[in-house]
């Protein structure tokens, strides 16, 4: 049996025979250091990488581009023009996010066929491809490379973002899921620091050095190739996925120590009972199964929501909004770096926070106080030769960051993780990173042009989305803070089959996915 030493001094032993008061009653404490190193492992290569390669690119944006005139010039002896520059470097961009959209679909695969640790650790070798690839690109001259690499760090990142919060949130019990599934977005907000950092000129943000920049993601592939081995696999994959119950035993005793797994184990026992040995499905067959409705289009929105919040503006186009607030061009990248630092500090609190105050209230607090910055922005971009409006500017950046750290930022993939039951887990995970791919990109291409008509007005786009999200959770998301899934299966269910007109209809679909609850 397992020995770790618990972080706090835990009382009494809970053993799966207690009440359920006294179930309620037990204090948020982290049972094991296995655990927090599990998602320390997880987070280094998972989100963390996303975070990274999203902020890395724009230090070197110069230095690409002088890179593609001169490969061009040599290749064909004729200068390139402005219009193929800019095609260029859009696909340098924007394959990114094209890659990422497969690793979403890819994802949900390797979670089900090597399992949700064996999938993260065998994502690594495709991180490391990229960064050769990145880093040779500019001693040969080719940047189909350039291209190339950061497809694939793409869809390395695709399928952590899928696989991390997968493997964490399984692997929890249900009392600190949300703050052990939090770690995502702590390592995401790290990551985008760590990529703010590295790209100061004064480290590698030189012309020199961009090559070591871009590639230098092969790093946390390397420290999660040796880490994540020391861990055990999801309990819930091994008993529910392989049917393997003594290793799930043995997982559980290192993620939640001897004394205190047997509660867990019960839980994953009633879902396994519950499924009946169903499959795992595919992302089409949740779109014909009325029991997950509303839990799937919760998926579809939130994700949607965080993405075109107008976060991703803020960080692709800082230079632009900083201008237009007054600040000198040669201090932008400090201050950039200063939201880098206020977005990751957030998440931090947001992780202390979330199983005190819960998500419905995290989240909807945060688009609310969202939707009232955007309002604030956009009238001290309005009124900008006035002195204090750069000022009010600044601070209404920061303070709009500030509230999406605290709910979108973190909550948006704790609810993934919570609304679905083992079997349609991966399937929504592919269906959530989709969606969230496609604003990503969708808002990238779409940013210029509504500066370019909008000018100071543009932040009123992201107001209505925002407002609107806020609307949503309001009517239709419930509460999921400490209860296991099938519980939370059941709030969904008079959203999923109406009233008294389809009680038979709700019945019948209730005695097939939740057998062990009658």
């Amino acid at each position: 049996p397992s020995r770790e030493r618990s972080f706090y001094t835990l009382g009494p032993p809970l053993l799966g025979s207690a009440p359920p008061s006294r179930r309620q009653a037990r204090p948020p404490s982290l049972p094991t250091w296995t655990l927090f190193l599990a998602m320390c492992a997880a987070g280094i290569g998972g989100t963390f990488q996303y975070g990274y390669n999203v902020s890395v690119i724009n230090a070197p944006t110069e230095h690409i581009h002088k890179f593609l005139n001169e490969s061009w010039q040599e290749r064909h002896q004729a200068a390139l023009g402005p219009g193929t520059l800019t095609l260029l470097w859009s696909t340098v961009a924007s394959i990114f996010s094209l890659g990422g959209l497969f690793g979403a679909h890819l994802g949900g695969s390797l979670a089900i066929r090597l399992g949700r640790k064996g999938g993260l650790w065998t994502n690594n070798f495709i991180a490391l491809l990229a960064a050769l690839l990145m880093g040779i690109s500019s001693p040969t001259g080719l940047f189909e490379l350039l291209i190339a690499g950061r497809f694939l760090i793409g869809l390395n990142t695709g399928i952590g973002l899928c696989l991390q919060p997968l493997y964490i949130g399984e692997a929890s019990p249900k009392h600190l899921r949300g703050m052990m599934t939090m770690g995502s977005s702590i390592f995401l907000t790290g990551g985008i620091l760590t990529g703010q950092i590295f790209g100061l000129r004064e480290l590698l943000g030189g012309e020199k050095y961009w090559p070591f920049l871009l590639s230098s993601c092969c790093f946390p592939a390397f420290f999660q190739l040796l880490a994540l081995p020391w861990f055990p696999e999801s309990p819930r994959y091994l008993l529910i996925d392989r049917g393997d119950e003594m290793k799930c035993i043995h997982a559980l005793k290192r993620f939640h120590g001897p004394l205190q797994y047997k509660m867990e184990m019960e839980d994953i026992q009633r879902e396994r009972v519950a499924l009946a040995g169903e499959k795992p499905k595919k992302p089409w067959e949740l779109f014909a199964d009325r029991s997950v409705r509303w839990q799937l289009i919760t998926v579809i929105l939130m994700p949607m929501g965080q993405q075109l919040s107008g976060i991703n503006a803020i960080y692709f186009y800082a230079s632009y909004v900083f201008a237009e607030a007054g600040i000198p061009p040669a201090k932008i990248p400090y201050v950039t770096l200063g939201t880098g630092a206020c977005e990751c500090l957030t998440a931090l609190t947001c992780g202390l926070l979330i199983e005190s105050m819960g998500r419905r209230r995290l989240i909807l607090g945060g688009y609310s106080l969202m939707t009232a910055w955007c309002v604030v922005l956009t009238c001290s971009l309005t009124y900008k030769t006035y002195t204090w409006a750069p000022y009010l500017s600044m601070a209404s950046i920061f303070a709009f960051i500030l509230s999406f750290g605290l709910g979108p930022g973190g909550v948006t993939n704790i609810l993934t993780a919570e609304l679905f039951t083992q079997s349609s887990r991966p399937a929504a995970y592919m269906i959530a990173g989709s969606m969230s791919w496609l604003s990503f990109f969708t808002i990238g291409m779409l940013f210029p042009f509504i500066v370019k008509g909008l000018k100071e007005y543009c932040f009123l786009v992201f107001l209505m989305e925002c407002c609107l999200v806020a609307i949503f959770i309001f009517f239709f998301i419930p509460e999921t803070k400490n209860k296991t899934f099938l519980e939370i299966k059941r709030e969904f269910h008079k959203l999923n089959f109406g009233g008294r007109t389809q009680e038979h209809e709700a019945e019948i679909c209730e005695r097939r996915h939740l057998s062990c609850e009658f």
